[in-house]
């Protein structure tokens, strides 16, 4: 019997012809996805389930999915599906990561132009009967600096287009190698002189913890006078009051926005100003994106279904149903040694090795290497996944090495990923035990034993007495609670590191406070 797939948003008649010639059965009702109540009735018939962003996936409706296996979203925002409850039922999510990056950057172009040549209320004047030429004095772009702020594949095509107009551009990006940066045509920066030095800013960064807020008003105040900002990424990366504040006076020329912190937007506060430019979430709204991801969708939901492969999934790696059991523990290790070494890396990666040692050097180490590198670009691009990742890390220039060896040391099987960054070089290995539960072994060199848990301190300090109590005697004061304490040394009174698995949550003032603890090199909150 042949699958069937629900349509329940707007996709072409061409995504529809895919499906039917790949031999699964289509029920094509582009509006059902705004009756939740009809949706929820049947939509136990159904293998399939293709959606743009009016159908919303609950919890709720999942429960009624018995038959469900695939959920394929054409576009990249996933944030209308319940993610932790499609796979806890096991189905796989899907998303078309790169059909809308052309649109998208295009039209951070032209909001460029829009807000350098204040062209939308040039217009409004001219159509209002007035001809008011000397109150509309633009600015060129041509040999004017733009400051890349995310130089993934958006931010890179956006690179890539300024570098053609003539304009010198200089990209933050911490994962964007300097061979990279060089074959892109642009200078890799920090962000503080990206923002010195910028005289338009756009903003190309997924929405992370550490890019929330990334145009505060600190970081605006740091920036020239005069500067353009344009957003056509996140709402939630600009403080938008802040940003208003800047515009009102002055110190900031200009400003181009797509999104908003609240979508969608019937009030901002950068609304009603005259130096700002705005439009309704248009980056992706030209029909061969629209297009694009469609087929895409179609494509990768049908080769599951018909095939079982997996393409651009975000809750699962392209393995199959054979080899689930085996790697599943693996997968967990990697991508968990992966999210460790990413949430400590702060500096531009050269290169990332995976080494396979032991029993796990015969699994199926692709997947296993997809799951560590996803893991560690996850702290910093968050909708990365399993499959998409090695092309965003190739796309930054990352060199990616995968090792298989015989076992060497005292574990059956050992996983170890090694960051070469711009300062330096780190490893953290870890395996599964017999009971499955996956631990960190060795950090940096230094042996340790410690389970993955939730939340957790990293810190790694010298040698010498005292430490333990102080950072104990913190903690406590602060009603944090220790669950587990792992210690780990090179020799005494040498190099030590501490992961410490606690309850809850560690407020930042007392992070800064155990910093200052005399010996202490780095404290770090980790999330798992």
């Amino acid at each position: 019997m042949a699958p069937r797939v629900l349509i329940s948003d707007a996709l072409s008649t061409a995504a529809v012809q895919i499906f039917k010639d790949r031999g699964v059965d289509v029920d094509f009702q582009p509006n059902l996805g705004k009756d939740k109540d009809k949706l929820a009735d049947i939509i136990g018939q159904f293998d399939g389930l293709a959606i743009r962003s009016n159908t919303k996936v609950t919890a709720k409706l999942l429960e009624n999915a018995s038959k469900l296996k695939v959920i394929g979203r054409a576009g990249i925002g996933v944030d209308n599906v319940d993610i932790p409850a499609a796979t806890a039922r096991g189905i796989i999510v899907m998303n078309t990561p790169f059909g809308n990056s052309i649109t998208t950057a295009e039209h951070a172009i032209a909001m460029m132009f829009a807000v350098a040549r204040e062209i939308p209320a040039a217009d409004a004047s001219t159509q209002a009967g007035k001809w008011e030429k000397n109150r509309f004095m633009g600015v060129e772009i041509t040999a004017k600096t733009l400051g890349v702020i995310g130089c993934g594949n958006i931010g890179s095509i956006v690179a890539e287009r300024a570098v053609g107009l003539r304009m010198r551009v200089i990209a933050f990006d911490p994962f964007l190698s300097p061979e990279r940066a060089q074959n892109l045509g642009v200078e890799k920066v920090d962000l503080d002189e990206l923002l010195k030095r910028a005289d338009f800013i756009t903003l190309h960064t997924p929405l992370t913890p550490q890019t929330r807020g990334i145009m505060s008003t600190e970081n605006l105040a740091k920036t020239k006078k005069g500067v353009r900002i344009i957003n056509c990424a996140r709402g939630e990366l600009v403080d938008e009051n802040a940003m208003r504040e800047a515009l009102v006076s002055g110190h900031v020329a200009g400003g181009a926005f797509d999104v908003f912190s609240e979508e969608p937007a019937t009030t901002n506060p950068l609304f009603g100003l005259p130096n700002v430019v705005c439009t309704p979430h248009l980056g992706a709204s030209t029909s061969e994106a629209q297009e694009n991801v469609a087929l895409q969708v179609a494509e990768q939901m049908s080769d599951y279904l018909m095939r079982g492969a997996i393409s651009n999934a975000i809750n699962f790696p392209s393995i199959t149903a054979e080899e689930a059991p085996k790697l599943k523990p693996f997968i967990a290790l990697a991508e968990k040694l992966g999210s460790f070494a990413g949430q400590l890396t702060e500096s531009g990666v050269k290169k990332l090795t995976i080494t396979y040692e032991g029993g796990v050097a015969e699994l199926k180490t692709k997947a296993l290497t997809s799951a560590a590198i996803a893991g560690f670009l996850r702290p910093m691009l968050s909708d990365v996944n399993v499959v998409s990742a090695p092309v965003v890390a190739k796309e930054r220039g990352m060199i990616i090495d995968e090792v298989t060896r015989a076992a060497e040391g005292d574990y059956e099987s050992l996983v170890t990923i090694t960051v070469e960054t711009e300062r330096q070089t780190r490893s953290v290995s870890g395996t599964v035990f017999s009971d499955g539960k996956t631990r960190i072994v060795n950090i940096k060199g230094i042996t340790v034993d410690a389970e993955f848990a939730p939340s957790m301190i990293y810190v790694t300090n010298e040698d010498k007495p005292g430490f333990i109590g102080r950072f104990a005697g913190l903690l406590g004061e602060a009603g944090v609670n220790i669950a587990t304490f792992a210690l780990g040394r090179d020799a005494p009174g040498g190099s030590a590191i501490a992961l410490v698995q606690i309850d809850g949550e560690v407020p930042a003032s007392v992070l800064d406070t155990i910093q200052q603890i005399p010996g202490v090199n780095q404290a770090k909150n980790l999330k798992f």
